[in-house]
């Protein structure tokens, strides 16, 4: 005796080794015995053995036209399997027609729905309609990822999927056709998918993929650039009659300081601070405002950046040389025989900035520790120079060592980088920012003695932040400190300008009224400059690891850091420095350069040799 049954949602046939009414051994026709419910039996067969009937029922069953199964019978009444067998090969079925009826009834669900043990209801005419749509789309959407798979291969990606893209490239819905379809393909031909589309051009590099995930998550689609309303009449504003330069790198196009040396009837110096005013040109509550807002920052990567104000903006109001611009300014007045500050006025008015100098091309001219120089501007430059060391020495700062870690230039012209090092703490650093130091510390006191609300740079045991408090800043060695010196690329300024322009006029600050308000914005500003310096740290790492394929580097020296880690010479790169993690920090080694991943922004270094370490870096 034989029996055919269901277990666990499948369909079986098997010999009977014992039937004890309530329950069988049975044993399957690859030998496997087993312990079955009766009810589990759907009928019991003679012949032909379990395992003929199953392959002759399973040939059959795809055979069966379910259509026409299922339109043989009543709707919405259930049947039996027997009836339904019946019904479709005109005579008493035998075993091998149940079991193949019994098979195709499992396999179509859409058709018929289960309503207990053996029976069956045909489903409702436009539930199957709808199902059978479903599945037509299906094998439509299947044949569509087929062939979008191999139009990948052959470096095309299908329209469809070209349309919203960034989208689809960083922020998926994973269970969207379209990303499944690009999973697949990614699958099928073992790379990544941002690698993927690069293969069909819809990328265009990776420096592409990293960019382009950064202006996403916190630029979404820039704007094109629109035109907004300046107030463009300066001519309120008193005229000074100092004349005033710039100090910046040759890149630089928003020109927030300059600084003048005026001589004074009484012997003394008048030396000029003077900041960009963009706050005069449009308000906080205005398009403008809300854009700055909106951004928070500049962002700067190596080769391009992501201006906080529009070009029309920075155009106006940047301290361009050869023109007279609005500005804020901090005049100090200056002993020359010792360089104290004995006045401090600020005032907002016009300058006219006679020149823009350009750090690399002064940084080889001027010396100033000799009384002359080549550079045109060295006299006034070197006063700015004494007057900066005589305010660190104010501050207690004159004395600390210098930093031994370099800063690096990138220029990038097209693909090709260049990377120059320039050591910190040069005369011309410290003379900006030292005057930087002293403008954004004397006008953030002006602020809190007049009780206005302002943002401040606060540092206290370590840990520097915003504050809305006027709290000290202990590294700086200053009661208070306002950033209001960048107006042009940080929020955070053009709101302290503003406030210092109320000031100034006699006016309601700006944001007196809500100084909640400025709590908001210090932690929206704080959040997103973290990740801006992440991402340009993460940019400079890019086109570090760009110079290495571009100069074709197959081995560099670097010193060890902790944990196995290496610093690169030359460039500002730290890599795992693979077989030297047992070496100390401060070992100088040369590395092997086996392979660089700018997708995954990583270089493979294995330890080549051992140099002896140098003394000043032994101990870091």
């Amino acid at each position: 005796m034989n029996v055919f049954y269901e277990e666990n949602g499948e369909l079986k046939a098997a010999s009977v080794l014992a039937d004890n009414v309530q329950s069988l051994q049975v044993e399957a026709p690859h030998g496997k015995r087993s312990k079955i419910k009766a009810g589990a039996v759907l009928f019991r067969f003679e012949r032909p053995s379990a395992g003929e009937l199953q392959q002759a029922a399973q040939s059959l069953s795809p055979e069966i036209d379910v259509q026409l199964l299922w339109s043989a019978c009543t709707p919405e009444e259930d049947v039996g399997f027997e009836t339904l067998a019946e019904l479709y090969v005109g005579h008493r079925p035998g075993p091998v027609d149940l079991a193949a009826v019994l098979f195709r009834l499992h396999a179509s669900p859409m058709y018929f729905y289960r309503k207990g043990h053996g029976r069956y209801r045909p489903a409702p005419e436009a539930s199957l309609r709808a199902a059978l749509a479903g599945l037509e789309r299906k094998r439509q959407q299947e044949v569509q990822k087929q062939e979008a798979i191999e139009s990948i291969r052959a470096g095309v990606l299908p329209p469809w999927l070209a349309e919203g893209l960034p989208v689809l490239l960083y922020r998926p819905d994973k269970n969207s056709w379209a990303h499944k379809t690009l999973d697949a393909a990614s699958a099928a031909m073992h790379l990544p998918i941002p690698q993927l589309l690069a293969h069909c051009g819809a990328l265009r590099d990776s420096r592409a993929w990293h960019e382009g995930r950064f202006r996403f998550d916190y630029f979404g689609a820039l704007p094109a650039e629109a035109t907004y309303p300046l107030l463009q009449d300066f001519s309120r504003w008193p005229l000074s009659e100092a004349r005033a330069f710039s100090i910046d790198d040759a890149f630089t196009t928003e020109i927030d300081d300059a600084f003048s040396i005026t001589p004074a009837p009484d012997g003394t110096l008048k030396v000029g601070i003077h900041i960009a005013a963009p706050g005069l040109g449009f308000e906080p509550d205005s398009p403008l405002g809300a854009l700055a807002r909106s951004r928070l920052s500049t962002v700067y990567m190596p080769g391009d950046k992501i201006a906080m104000l529009p070009e029309q903006v920075i155009r106006a109001h940047t301290l361009l040389e050869g023109r007279i611009n609005p500005v804020l300014s901090l005049v100090l007045t200056v002993r020359p025989e010792d360089f104290e500050i004995v006045g401090r006025e600020s005032r907002i008015e016009r300058v006219f900035v006679e020149s823009n100098l350009r750090l690399h091309e002064l940084e080889s001219q001027f010396d100033p520790e000799a009384g002359t120089g080549p550079h045109p501007f060295h006299e006034r430059l070197r006063v700015l120079w004494l007057l900066a060391r005589q305010l660190a020495k104010r501050r207690g700062v004159q004395d600390r060592p210098p930093q031994r870690y370099q800063d690096f230039n990138f220029v990038v012209e097209g693909e090709h980088v260049t990377i120059t090092e320039r050591p910190r703490g040069s005369p011309l650093d410290t003379l900006v920012s030292e005057l930087m130091i002293e403008v954004n510390s004397a006008w953030g006191a002006a602020l809190a003695a007049a009780e206005i609300p302002a943002l401040y740079r606060i540092q206290a045991n370590g840990r520097t932040g915003l504050s809305v408090d006027p709290a000290p800043h202990q590294g700086l060695g200053v009661a208070q400190y306002a950033w209001a010196s960048s107006p042009l690329r940080r929020y955070v300024d053009l709101v302290n300008q503003w406030q210092l322009i109320s000031l100034l006029e006699g006016k309601g600050p700006c944001f007196a009224t809500k100084p909640e308000t400025l709590s908001l914005v210090a932690r929206e500003f704080e959040t997103a400059y973290d990740a801006y310096n992440e991402f340009q740290r993460g940019m400079e790492r890019y086109w570090s690891l760009r110079w290495l394929l571009q100069e074709e580097v197959r081995e560099i020296d670097a010193m060890m850091l902790r944990d196995g880690s290496a610093r690169l010479s030359g460039v500002p790169l730290v890599v795992k420095a693979h077989g030297a993690g047992q070496l100390p920090p401060g070992t100088m080694v040369r590395l092997r350069v086996e392979r660089v991943d700018l997708w995954e922004l990583a270089a493979v270094c294995h330890l080549k040799a051992v140099i002896e370490p140098l003394p000043e870096e032994a101990s870091l």
